[in-house]
Order: structure tokens, then sequence, then C-alpha cells
């Protein structure tokens, strides 16, 4: 990318969180291009892609959150992508939508859901104090993370510079910041292993918390607290897709591939922590059954069996919801996701399905 190239050149190797932003928000970005990139024509697809269940059922969340702290409510879908998960949600919930989302393709989209003007490129555009629900689905994990190694001198940070024309990793002194995140989030690493210092995630989070007045923030993704990462520590999390398969090293086609890594969520634990809300964690397949998508599948079997000899067009799309629904529960795919629900200090919790 060129904006990455003129940067070096301008001023040397760069943090890795620098150009994973370039990368993907600036000039000629992953998400900053005219394409849809979370559709199957696209390069990935989240759960709410896979199956409008996985909206339907958060709308079951959203509606026990507005009956616990009642009126002004509002559901905001932070990185909404194509829409199909506020789609799927406002079918079953009609409430006050609002959607922020940095591609301007998805923008677009997003349009055809809710209000234009409920459309923002930035957290910093929605109404403030915020009451309801925040929901955040597979957006960490691509927020700008800074790279670094143990050594045995002690840690050290992967910059970027360039050889020729060819982006390579350079070394650089670890940073304070940095250097702090590491002994409180890091786990369980070995000398020359990888981890992805996840800090503008955790001032991500920050902002938001500091936006919301009551209602809840619900964070959906991959990834583990900390000592749960340690055995992928050699390799590191960090990786990239494109066409919906796993793509080139993360420097060699910048722009060109989605940059992500396995979010720790012991750090994010600890903001909403340090802030004064409660927490729960929990599996997505435990989350989305808790909320009655095993009910939903169980009846949508019973509709496929009890559609035998009928039209079998109708049976094939009964048997098709049910196993996309499945797919949200897989235990070794989107099953395995991980749900942060943080709510603001003395929330009472509500009464669960």
């Amino acid at each position: 990318m060129e904006a990455i190239r003129e940067e070096i050149a301008a001023n040397g190797p760069i943090p890795f969180e620098r150009f994973m932003e370039l990368a993907l928000y600036g000039p000629g970005g992953f998400f900053a291009t005219e394409k849809l990139r979370s559709v199957a024509a696209g390069d990935f697809l989240t759960s709410p892609e896979v199956s409008p269940l996985f909206g339907a059922t958060l709308a079951r969340f959203v509606a026990a959150e507005r009956e616990r702290i009642g009126e002004p409510f509002q559901v905001i879908d932070l990185g909404a992508g194509s829409g199909s998960l506020l789609t799927s949600l406002l079918v079953e919930f009609p409430v006050e939508a609002w959607a922020v989302e940095a591609s301007p393709a998805a923008r677009l989209a997003l349009a055809s859901v809710v209000r234009s003007e409920r459309v923002l490129t930035s957290i910093a555009d929605l109404p403030s104090p915020i009451r309801g629900v925040v929901i955040a689905n597979e957006l960490v994990d691509n927020l700008p993370t800074a790279l670094a190694q143990p050594t045995d001198a002690g840690w050290r940070e992967r910059w970027v510079g360039m050889e020729g024309e060819k982006f390579v990793f350079v070394d650089a002194p670890v940073r304070p910041d940095v250097l702090r995140w590491l002994e409180k989030f890091a786990g369980p690493v070995g000398i020359d292993g990888w981890v992805e210092c996840q800090l503008e995630a955790s001032h991500w989070l920050r902002m938001v918390l500091s936006r919301v007045e009551a209602g809840a923030v619900l964070i959906i993704d991959y990834g583990e607290l900390a000592e749960n990462l340690a055995h992928r520590r050699a390799d590191g999390t960090l990786r990239t897709y494109r066409a919906h398969h796993l793509g080139p090293h993360p420097l060699d086609e910048p722009g060109a591939t989605d940059i992500t890594s396995d979010v720790n969520f012991s750090a994010l634990l600890a903001i909403c922590e340090e802030a004064g809300w409660e927490c729960e964690l929990m599996r997505q397949d435990d989350f989305l059954n808790l909320w009655g998508l095993g009910d939903r599948l169980r009846d949508l079997r019973s509709q496929e069996l009890g559609a035998a000899g009928a039209d079998e067009n109708y049976r094939l799309e009964l048997r098709s919801r049910r196993t996309a629904g499945e797919t949200l529960l897989h235990e070794r795919g989107l099953g395995d996701f991980r749900v942060l629900i943080a709510r603001p200090g003395n929330s009472l919790r509500p009464g669960y399905v």
C-alpha cells in the first residue's frame, strides 16, 4: 500500500498497530474500499450472516434489557458490517437502532436497515448518554494491535520497515505503555513467542463504557482469557483472511486482506472491573442457548419432521434454517466464540429464559 510506503519512507519503521490501521482503514485499506466484505461474495461471514437466528436470539436479550431499564432505550451495533445482525434483530424486536461502521460500502448497506442519519462513522457521534444495549460482534479482533516478543534480554517490539519494496519486521525497544500491558495480560509465553498487545481495544472499551448510562455492552468475538492463549503464543494468533480462507503473511499484501488476532478477554475484563462494571464471560453456544436458540432449533426440527410428505421446498427450507442455526453452536467453530456481557455497577441481572 502506497500510504504505508510513504509513511515509512518519511519517518522510518512504524509500530505494527500503525501498519495495521493503515492496511485496514487507511486510503485503499481493506475496509476503506467500496467492496462489502461480510457477505457470501466477500471475504468472511460472521454469525448473523450465517443465520438470522443469531440476531433473532440477541433480540430476546435486548428485550430483557429494555424491560429491566425502561425508556429511553436504543440498540447500537458497533462495526455493524452488512447490517445482517440488525436486520434480523429488528424483525424480532423493533426498537430505536443505530449503527457505527468504518466501511463506506457497509454504511451504504446499513442505510437500508436503519435511518440513514443513524448510520455513523464514529462512536463519538452517538447520542450521549446511551441507555440500551451496545453490541460489538467480531469488531475487537480488527482493532489495531502492537506486536511484542520476549527475548533473553527482555521484551522487544516488532515494528514494520522496508527492505527494497518488501515490508519486513524490525526490532524496536518496548514502549512503556506496551510493557505495562504485557506485564498484566500477556500470560504465559516462551522466549521468541508472539503476543498481540491489544492496547487499542482497551482504549476503545473505555470510551464505550464512558458513554453508557444504563443497559449492557455485549462483546462477541473469537479469543480467550490470557492463560488460555498460552498454547498459541509460539506462533501468535495474528493472521489474515481473504475470500473466506486464511490469507498470506500479514506483511505481504496490506489492503488486500483482513488482519485479525484472537481477543485477549482478560484485558477487556480488567477494563470493565476498573470502571466498576459487572461482567460475565461465557461461550457463544452457552449464551445463545440461554436465550432460547436451542428451543428454536428443536421447533424447526419438529416442523421439518411434520413437513414430511408435504411441499419438498418448504421442508428443505426448514432444514436449511435449522442447519444454519446449528452452525452458530458448533463447539469447535462459532459456538467456541466468547461473549462478554458488561453492565454498569449495581445493575440488576435480568431474568434469563
